[in-house]
C-alpha cells in the first residue's frame, strides 16, 4: 500500500509511524550509547511494541526498561530476558514479580525500607534492586543528600539473599523544562555530581561497585559524552514528539509518528478548524511552543511520504474528549478542507500511543502493542 492510499483509506484517529525516521532515530542513539561505552537499556513504555522492539534487538540491545510488570511480561513474552522495571515495586504484584524472576533476569526499583522488608520475606527467585534516587526531579526516589537513609537500604538489601544490589537510578524530568542544549548538559551534569556524591558515600561505608543508570531522553541524546553514568534508559527518543523539538532535542523532521485527525468544521470568524482528535487521542498533555503559545501539539499536512513540515502559525489550541481545535492562521486557512486530514505531533508520544494502543506504518502496516486488559 502506498501512504497516498493509506490517506484515502483513514476515516477516523490514526496514529501513523514512519519506520525509516523511527529505525533512525534508534540507530543514532545506539551508536551514541556505543561511542560513549555505556549500556543502551531502552525504556519501552514509548513504543509498546513487539515489533519496534525488534528493530532495537538488530542494534545489538539485549537489556531494556519497561514502566509495569504487566509491560514487562508482554516482553518477557516476546524473548527479551533482562528486564528493568522502572517504577517503584508495588507489593500487590508479587506474585508476577516472582513469576517473572522465574525466567528473566528481573530489575525493581526501591526507596523504602518497607518495601526491602516486604520483598526480603516473599521474593521466591532473585532480583536485581536498583535504589531509586531523587537528584532533583522530585517524583519518586530517596533525596540524594539523604546519605545514611541510603546506607541503611543498601545494607538491608545486601542482607537479603533473594537481592542484588545493582546500583542507583533515576529519571531527571527536570530536563524537560529546559529551553537549549546548554540547559539539559547542566541537568545532567548536576545529576551526575549528585550521583557521584551518593556513590562516594556508599564506597566508603563498604557498598562498592554501584552503578548509576539515567533515564531521561533530553540528557540521553544531547549530552555528548555520556561515561560518567554506567547505563542510560531514553525512551522517547524512539518516536520522539513536539515537546522534544520545542526544548531542542531533536528536530520536526526526526519526530517519528503522527496522528491522523479528519476534518469535521470550519469557522472562519475565528479562524478555527475542528478535527476528530481529541484528548482520548493524543491526551490533554500541553506545552508552551517556540512561539509561547500553550499548544497541544504541532499541526502538518499529509504528503505522500508521510507529513510536511509544522504550519508556523497554526497549531492546536484546545482538545475535549473527541474534539481538537486548531487555531489557524489566515493564510493556512483555506488549505485545510472540510473532508480532509491533518496530521498532528503529539506534546508527549508516550501518552497519545498508550491511548491509541495501535500503530500504522507509512505503507499501511498495523503494528501490534501491549493491550493490558488481555494480561
Amino acid at each position: 500500500m502506498t501512504t497516498q492510499e493509506l490517506y484515502e483509506r483513514i476515516a477516523h484517529p490514526t496514529l501513523l509511524l514512519d519506520e525509516a525516521k523511527c529505525k533512525r532515530n534508534i540507530a543514532n542513539m545506539a551508536a551514541h550509547a556505543r561511542a560513549s561505552g555505556v549500556r543502551f537499556r531502552p525504556h519501552f513504555k514509548t513504543h509498546q511494541s513487539a515489533k519496534v522492539g525488534e528493530w532495537i534487538r538488530a542494534e545489538g540491545v539485549t537489556s531494556i526498561a519497561a514502566s509495569s510488570l504487566r509491560m514487562a511480561a508482554y516482553f518477557a513474552d516476546a524473548g527479551w530476558d533482562d528486564i528493568l522495571v522502572a517504577f517503584p515495586a508495588n507489593w500487590r504484584e508479587i506474585d508476577l514479580i516472582n513469576s517473572l524472576a522465574s525466567r528473566i533476569r528481573l530489575g525493581l526499583i526501591v526507596e523504602s525500607r518497607e518495601t526491602v522488608r516486604f520483598l526480603g520475606s516473599h521474593l521466591q527467585h532473585p532480583v536485581d534492586i536498583w535504589l531509586d534516587v531523587d537528584t532533583g526531579y522530585h517524583r519518586t526516589g530517596i533525596d540524594w543528600q539523604a546519605k545514611d537513609e541510603a546506607v541503611g537500604l543498601a545494607g538491608q538489601i545486601s542482607a537479603s539473599p533473594m537481592m542484588r544490589l545493582r546500583g542507583m537510578l533515576t529519571h531527571s524530568g527536570q530536563s524537560y523544562k529546559s529551553h537549549n542544549h546548554a540547559e539539559i548538559k547542566a541537568v545532567y551534569d548536576e545529576s551526575v555530581g549528585r550521583f557521584n556524591s551518593l556513590r562516594d558515600h556508599l564506597a566508603a561505608t563498604g557498598f562498592t561497585g554501584l552503578e548509576v543508570s539515567l533515564g531521561d531522553t533530553p540528557s540521553c541524546v544531547t549530552v555528548q559524552d555520556l561515561s560518567a553514568v554506567e547505563e542510560v534508559r531514553p525512551g522517547n527518543f524512539v518516536y520522539f514528539d513536539w515537546m522534544q523539538v520545542v526544548i531542542s532535542t531533536c528536530t520536526a523532521d526526526e519526530v517519528a509518528v503522527a496522528l491522523a485527525c479528519p476534518v469535521v468544521t470550519k469557522n472562519a470568524e475565528r479562524n478555527q478548524i475542528v478535527v476528530y482528535g481529541g484528548g482520548v487521542h493524543l491526551s490533554k498533555d500541553t506545552f508552551v511552543d517556540l512561539k509561547g503559545r500553550a499548544t497541544f501539539g504541532a499541526v502538518c499536512l499529509p504528503t505522500d511520504s508521510g507529513w510536511s513540515d509544522p504550519f508556523e502559525d497554526t497549531y492546536v489550541v484546545s482538545l475535549s474528549q473527541e474534539h481538537g481545535v486548531l487555531q489557524v492562521a489566515p493564510e493556512d486557512f483555506d488549505r485545510i478542507a472540510i473532508g480532509s486530514l491533518v496530521c498532528i505531533l503529539p506534546v508527549h508520544s508516550c501518552m497519545t500511543a498508550d491511548l491509541m494502543k495501535t500503530v500504522v506504518t507509512l505503507n499501511g502496516e498495523e503494528l501490534s502493542m501491549l493491550h493490558l486488559e488481555a494480561l
